[in-house]
């Protein structure tokens, strides 16, 4: 398989070989599904787990780099104004996928069930996958779930997705040695991985499956949603090349080790939830990320290999902020690029997250965009972009205009979000301005903060007082944007 290095090359002489034919929105299904293969683009969605606004060289990333994602974008379009649908992985994925925010996505918050699995997606939700599967499509996930367990209502494959490898659990993807995945309802056993033991990482065979169903569906419209585990903590990595690159580089003076609280080294006694022990994480963690790159180059060789590149439009963004359990110091690798706050903060630096598409002849190559999109706009855009009805219930605008470099781009009104856990917090963009409220559950001190994210993207001088219509205004609006949910219940009225 060539290095995606190689291809940055070919990319230069992508010419548009297929113009994009949209129907009406309106039409019969027969005929939604009539449009050439030439009209439907594959589309393959790729999520980074924990990945900060920061962590890519591209996004400044100064401690290491990342020179395929660089690519990726050199050769597409770079997105600055894009949010993750929530600040913690499975509300993040339930806003994604259903094309909803916060205040109405059916999952707000990291709700367990009792040994493995998440609340389940409900049965009525309409994602993603089952537009695309009713267009014609071909669906995979490839990577972590956290939606509903296998045999829920929520399990992939009953809420669109024809295949799913990878961590239905995220608890369980805690572990990048765990001694199962699942492939849709079987348990795939790894080879030498019992928790004592750590031979086959899990990544790379969730990696495998991912390449597997492109080739299989390479004659065929497909959608692969690809949520990758990485760089989540625990941090661990083979000891590999990749490893090797940056061992020694970085002064490690803070190494996850005992009395942590959250620490389950391997063996007869592990706490399969809990994170392993680490000296060297801030080479770890680089080596995590790197990997990621490498994963995102092998993409892209398998859709050049298989010509499939310029019908096939690619997307990288990443769930959240970054984290700081298991050893992992954005601090020291600046993985905010100087926002405030991390993942679980409703600040900048928890919901800003890097986007990158390309579709070579569509999207304009090279160009960075400033405008503000999220993840519910993705349901909205790829109806759009394959001609089928936008379901009536999204919260998103389709941005398929900005990413084909056209005129006509309709704007929100406002972004919300809320996130039940951590005291409860709520935050609302509405043009430049910013509202962040925090501690609506806990019984302490409410608080609502104002911001002017075009001075002051750092959110660092509170302007509340100084504009209290504006305040008055954006808490209108934030309290009619949300809809009661007897499972992530908000005490503030």
């Amino acid at each position: 398989m060539k290095r995606y290095y190689t291809l940055i090359n070919a990319y230069g002489v992508w010419s548009a070989l297929f113009s994009l034919l949209m129907v009406s929105a309106t039409a019969c299904s027969q005929q939604q599904h009539a449009t050439t293969k030439a009209s439907r683009p594959n589309i393959i969605y790729i999520l980074a787990d924990d990945l900060g606004y920061g962590d890519l060289s591209v996004y400044g990333q100064k401690k290491f780099q990342t020179p395929h994602l660089d690519a990726l974008a050199q050769h597409g379009m770079r997105f600055t104004q894009h949010y993750s649908g929530s600040a913690v992985c499975a509300p993040s994925r339930s806003s994604l996928l259903t094309g909803e925010h916060t205040g109405h996505t059916p999952i707000r918050g990291n709700k367990e069930l009792g040994t493995e699995g998440q609340i389940p997606l409900p049965e009525a939700s309409i994602t993603i996958a089952e537009m695309l599967q009713n267009a014609g499509y071909k669906t995979g996930a490839f990577g972590k779930w956290g939606l509903g367990f296998v045999g829920t209502e929520g399990d992939p494959n009953k809420q669109g997705f024809d295949e799913f490898y990878g961590y239905n659990c995220q608890r369980m993807a805690h572990r990048y040695y765990p001694s199962y995945l699942w492939h849709n309802q079987e348990k795939v056993y790894l080879e030498g991985n019992d928790y004592t033991q750590t031979v086959t990482y899990a990544p790379d065979k969730i990696q495998e499956a991912t390449l597997q169903f492109i080739e299989d569906h390479k004659d065929e419209p497909f959608f692969a949603y690809v949520p990758f585990v990485l760089p989540h903590a625990e941090l661990i990595s083979p000891n590999d090349s990749v490893l090797a690159r940056f061992e020694g580089r970085y002064i490690e003076d803070k190494p996850f080790e005992m009395p942590h609280d959250y620490l389950s080294d391997y063996g007869p006694d592990i706490v399969p939830k809990k994170y392993c022990s680490q000296a060297t994480p801030h080479a770890v963690y680089a080596t995590m990320v790197t990997r990621i790159d490498q994963y995102v180059a092998q993409i892209m060789d398998k859709l050049e290999e298989l010509n499939l590149s310029d019908n096939t439009i690619v997307i990288f963004t990443s769930d959240n902020g970054p984290a700081v359990e298991g050893g992992a110091d954005p601090d020291f690798f600046d993985g905010t690029a100087g926002l405030r706050g991390y993942k679980r903060d409703l600040y900048e630096g928890g919901i800003r997250a890097p986007f990158i598409a390309v579709w070579p002849g569509h999207i304009p190559a090279g160009a960075t965009s400033t405008h503000v999109s999220t993840f519910w706009d993705m349901m909205p855009t790829f109806a759009e972009l394959v001609g089928v009805e936008v379901p009536s219930h999204t919260d998103g605008i389709s941005f398929l205009p900005t990413l084909l470099g056209k005129s006509g781009q309709e704007v929100h009104e406002y972004l919300y979000w809320e996130f039940p856990a951590a005291g409860g917090r709520k935050a609302i963009r509405m043009g430049q301005w910013k509202g962040v409220a925090y501690n609506l559950t806990k019984g302490k001190k409410r608080n609502f903060e104002l911001y002017n994210l075009s001075s002051d993207p750092a959110e660092a001088h509170d302007l509340s007082a100084d504009h209290p219509e504006i305040v008055a205004k954006l808490q209108a609006a934030m309290q009619s944007a949300s809809l009661p949910s007897e499972l992530f219940p908000f005490e503030d009225k």
